[in-house]
């Protein structure tokens, strides 16, 4: 599904995005902005939540200077979903691994710090 990552570039099925991004049931939602910043809220991932994912991989950048709010993964867990947020090059492999294992994943990706 991604094809490659690197600082503030990331290839999906042949196209290629320099803004932050989800996939949600394997549809990218491009120029995905958070309402501050670098940190993700819940309202930040409503339609990824509403897609009711089993498991969600959000990449927090090359060196992880995004932070997932308390609220947000307090919300994951009452939904049962299964979080993985890790440095953005780490979670492209994780969620290249399961999705090609036929995991119902969405994943967040914040390409830059």
């Amino acid at each position: 599904m991604i094809e490659k990552y690197s600082s503030g570039r990331i290839i999906v099925n042949d196209i290629t995005y320099h803004q932050d991004l989800k996939i949600i049931q394997g549809q990218v939602a491009d120029n995905w902005w958070r309402k501050t910043g670098h940190r993700v809220d819940v309202d930040d991932m409503k339609d990824v939540l509403d897609a009711s994912p089993d498991i969600i991989v959000i990449g927090t950048g090359y060196a992880e200077n995004m932070r997932l709010s308390e609220d947000l993964v307090s919300e994951i867990r009452q939904r049962d979903i299964a979080l993985i947020a890790e440095n953005t090059g780490k979670a492209v492999r994780i969620f290249n691994d399961l999705f090609s294992k036929g995991k119902n994943v969405s994943g967040a990706f914040h390409l830059t710090c």
